[in-house]
Order: structure tokens, then C-alpha cells, then sequence
């Protein structure tokens, strides 16, 4: 597990990715079939949080299946723009697939800027890609500093994304008991709430 900064892709072309540096800020593996550690999932360019790592080709295929599988819950928060109802159940199309988020509302707090800004909890029952951003923009509560789904005068700029992948929840693949990883909250949102 390790904690993704903002601006940085996961993988890709470019020299500068997650899955690039890996190599030099990982300790390899000591078993058998240990090999180049990679990324099992991806986070948005300009998400936060945890991504988990496989160290091993064993634990590369099983993590897979597992997110393939939805048997990995995983948790994000986020700072949205608006009046929000306390939970809901988002579950409109995300490219032609069918896609479901469910949300918790955390805290509120005024501003003069955005009227209103919250603390949301996120638990994507779908993977698809910007799924939290494209969902949440649906029911008229974008995230905040988003550039793409946001709301054109209401963009922060400087800021970044206030979305954070929080928290990974599963069996291990190997050793049958639960984890539970988390990565806390950025500065940035303890300032607002």
C-alpha cells in the first residue's frame, strides 16, 4: 500500500508515473515468485489515497481478480459543491455501463463562495473510470475543484480535486484475514471541516 500524491498518473506513457517509481521506493519481495511491483488498480490523475501494490505475480492475479470480483470495499471521501440529502444511491450509466455509488453525508459547512460545502463518504459498488466525479456532477453536487464535471464558475483553481481514496477493505488472498487499510484525511480537507 502506498499513499498517492495528487498529479501523478498511476501508469501510462509518461516517465513520471506511480507504477515507474515503484521499483526504486519498494522493497522487493523475498519469495519465490517475486517480480516488478506494480499498481492493481487505478486512481484518477488527480485523486489522492491509497493504492494497493502487488510485490509478487501470485499477488498481482489474485488482487486483480479481487477488484474484478468487487471483493475489495473501497471507501473515498469527498468535498462537494451544494444541497445534499444525509445518504443516497446514485446509479445512472457511466460510459453505456451500468454503475452504482452510494454516499453519506459527513458534515456541512457554509460558504460564502459555494453556498455550501460538504463531507462526504463515497463506496463505489462499480469501478468505472471518473465514476465518483461524473456521479456526484449528476445529481447537481460537484466535487470540489473539479475541473471537468464542475460547474464553470464555481471552479477552484490552484487547489487540486478534493477526492480521497480512504480506505481499502478484504480477505487476504493468502492468509484469509481481514484488512483493513487506510489513509487519512489530506490537510487540506481538515482546514474546510
Amino acid at each position: 500500500m502506498i499513499h498517492k500524491p495528487a498529479g501523478i498518473p498511476v501508469s501510462g506513457n509518461s516517465f513520471k508515473t506511480i507504477a515507474n517509481a515503484l521499483a526504486q521506493n519498494i522493497q522487493r519481495s523475498n519469495l519465490p515468485d517475486t517480480t516488478k511491483a506494480q499498481p492493481v488498480h487505478r486512481l484518477d490523475y488527480a485523486t489522492t489515497g491509497i493504492l494497493l501494490v502487488g510485490k509478487t505475480s501470485n499477488s498481482i492475479r489474485a488482487l486483480n481478480r479481487m477488484f474484478e470480483d468487487k471483493k475489495i470495499e473501497k471507501t473515498y471521501y469527498a468535498v462537494t459543491i451544494g444541497e445534499m440529502n444525509d445518504r443516497g444511491e446514485i446509479a445512472s450509466e457511466v460510459d453505456d455501463k451500468k454503475s452504482q455509488s452510494n454516499y453519506k453525508l459527513i458534515e456541512s459547512v457554509p460558504s460564502k463562495r459555494f453556498g455550501k460545502l460538504n463531507l462526504v463518504e463515497l463506496k463505489p459498488k462499480t469501478g468505472r473510470r471518473h465514476q465518483l466525479r461524473k456521479h456526484l456532477s449528476g445529481i447537481g453536487n460537484p466535487i470540489l475543484g473539479d475541473k471537468e464535471y464542475g460547474i464553470e464558475d464555481l471552479i477552484l483553481n490552484g487547489k487540486g480535486l478534493y477526492l480521497h481514496a480512504y480506505s481499502l477493505n478484504f480477505i487476504h488472498p493468502f492468509t484469509n484475514k481481514q484488512i483493513y487499510l487506510k489513509d487519512e484525511l489530506p490537510q487540506r480537507f481538515k482546514k474546510i471541516f
